[in-house]
């Protein structure tokens, strides 16, 4: 029997939680729609509801960083010390941050003390494909919501820790489960799932922050019917994308994957929801031949009601498992003095992408990796070219257990994988955690099993490198320029975060807070964790002090399934802190 567990530190934990809970205002809507304007809160994952990672902030520079110090720590505790790659939401002084194996914690965030903490108690049989991970939760209202690795939607009062609501989103037996930060818009908690690996059904679903009840669901599988619920009546909105079967061969639509596991980013100037739909199950592309939608694409959702108002596919018939999740970002700019709105997105598969945010029409795409042997290139509607002889073969033509072995670059893992790039209003550009490794990749014969992987390939990673394997980027993506590069030994797994005077934080495995001069590159501090960094940072002034906070915990997919760079990295000591650091006003 699953149970929950909320555990309160010490009595003065207890007064201080009452104290600010008498400060604390609830968060509205407006709240988050003005996320990326405060400076003295962090309440969405991303500092805004676009998720470009940018504070207005500028009281931190380049000419007083080298003063910039730790003032706590907090740890997690006990044995559950691995994959930490969540980001924390500040409001009103205290932190609220989750951890591995679908935990949240508060924390007063003047003295890093804990307030409480609530253990989601995950029953045996949970089946995350990537780690036992948790990127993050939201805050509403006086709620703090969050997915479990069962599947669930978990919503806190936010002073206590006592759970408000619970929603069943999946059957965890089936392979699904949730990692992603939920996302709030005008009052509808909305979500994705996990579970590509194992052949689920992707979809994006909005539930009433208050209640909990399921307002409507959107599958993204072409074929499957979606929901509104209006006045209590269940009414079918359509299915996604046509009639079944039309990019799929046969019933492989049913089991096809496109799990939606990293979330959403949310536009109110065009009142769009965008998500990334993963990769098509099974890996083995040559059993489901066609384009295979949704899969390995980027949809743009009518938050109101699920519907799809345009999408576009990185990958099609993806033979790679290059996804399609990864986060897609609003940004403006100027060309021939006509204002673009546009998006951005850095795809696992290799390529950046420019696309219309009204429309999803093509504008431009250019490689940001070093190596892509995939593909030549995209056409003049963003379709990649494809290498026929760099697609691992088909078994079936071979009457072998296994089809061709191919070499290709980037790995599965991705030129970029889950973690958040950054977008700087001031540099006008993107900085991007990208990787350089590729990978030996096969075809095997695989049939569905409930609750089963469903990959239908075999894999070994290796770094192309022997100094580096990650690569910190600055690209302008209105030429495609990288403008300065950072070479990391290990593979970069944490997320960026970029400010208004000029300076870029991220992580690195190796344990290190790293920062960066926006323009040049120069790193300008680094401080030592003692364990992986495989978070997102954030930054908020409190006190009229500037504060930066990153959580600290190797873990992830990298050791699970990075075949010889998991063991580059191997003696890596796995942690669970959060670190925060502060200048104090005698250095600014």
């Amino acid at each position: 029997m699953k149970r929950c567990h909320v555990k309160y530190f010490a009595l003065t934990a207890l007064v201080t939680a009452m104290t600010f809970s008498l400060q604390a205002q609830a968060v509205t809507d407006e709240d988050l729609l003005n996320d990326h304007m405060t400076t003295d809160r962090v309440v969405t994952d991303g500092m805004g509801m676009q998720k470009q990672r940018f504070s207005p902030l500028t009281r931190l520079n380049a000419d007083n960083i080298e003063d910039l110090r730790p003032v706590w720590t907090l740890s997690f505790g006990g044995e559950k010390q691995r994959g930490q790659e969540s980001q924390p939401v500040v409001v009103d002084g205290v932190m609220y941050v989750s951890a591995s194996y679908s935990r949240v914690f508060a924390v007063d965030a003047r003295t890093g003390d804990e307030l409480w903490e609530y253990n989601a108690r995950l029953p045996d049989g949970i089946m995350p494909c990537c780690d036992v991970i948790n990127r993050g939760v939201a805050v509403y209202d006086n709620l703090v919501i969050f997915g479990t690795l069962d599947a669930r939607l978990v919503a806190l009062d936010k002073d206590t820790g006592r759970v408000v609501w619970r929603k069943t989103v999946a059957d965890y037996q089936e392979g699904y489960s949730i990692t992603a930060a939920p996302l709030v818009v005008n009052g509808k908690v909305i979500t994705g799932v996990a579970g590509g690996e194992f052949g689920v059904i992707g979809k994006v679903e909005a539930y009433d922050a208050m209640t909990g009840n399921l307002v409507w669901t959107r599958p993204t599988l072409e074929g499957h019917m979606g929901y509104i619920w209006k006045d209590g009546e269940k009414v079918e909105m359509g299915i996604s994308g046509g009639e079944a079967g039309q990019t799929w061969p046969g019933d492989l639509w049913k089991t096809g994957g496109a799990a939606t596991w990293l979330g959403g980013t949310y536009d109110p100037d065009t009142n769009l929801l965008f998500f990334g739909a993963g990769n098509p199950a099974p890996w083995n592309s040559h059993m489901r031949p066609g384009d295979n939608l949704y899969s390995s694409s980027r949809l743009a959702l009518n938050p109101d009601t699920g519907e799809i108002v345009w999408s576009f596919q990185t990958t099609p018939n993806d033979g790679w498992d290059y996804d399609g999740v990864n986060e897609v970002i609003p940004f403006e700019y100027e060309d021939n003095g006509q204002l673009i709105k546009a998006v951005a997105t850095a795809d696992r598969n290799g390529f950046f992408y420019v696309l219309n945010r009204e429309d999803g029409k093509f504008i431009r795409g250019f490689p940001f990796v070093d190596k892509i042997t995939w593909a030549s290139g995209l056409d003049e509607n963003g379709r990649p070219v494809y290498v026929p002889e760099n697609r691992p073969g088909n078994p079936a033509e071979t009457g072998e257990s296994q089809g061709k072995t191919v070499t290709t670059a980037p790995a599965f893992l991705g030129g970029k994988n889950w973690m958040p790039m950054a977008y700087s209003q001031e540099t006008g550009l993107f900085y991007i955690p990208s990787n350089e490794w590729e990978m030996d990749i096969w075809n095997e014969d695989v049939s569905y099993r409930k609750g089963a992987a469903y990959l239908g390939a075999g894999f070994t990673i290796r770094p192309i490198n022997e100094d580096y394997i990650g690569v910190l980027r600055a690209v302008d993506p209105r030429t495609g320029e990288e403008v300065w590069r950072y070479n990391n030994y290990a593979p970069l797994w944490g997320g960026v975060m970029t400010t208004k005077s000029n300076l870029v934080f991220t992580g690195n495995p190796e344990g290190y807070l790293m920062a960066f001069d926006a323009l040049s590159g120069e790193m300008l501090y680094r401080f030592n964790t003692g364990s992986g960094i495989v978070g997102t940072p954030i930054t908020w002034e409190m006190d009229d002090e500037q504060y930066v906070s990153i959580v600290s915990g190797w873990g992830g997919a990298v050791p699970l399934w990075g075949g010889e760079v998991a063991q580059r990295v191997s003696h890596f000591n796995q942690g669970g802190m959060v670190f925060t650091f502060k200048l104090p006003k005698a250095y600014e």
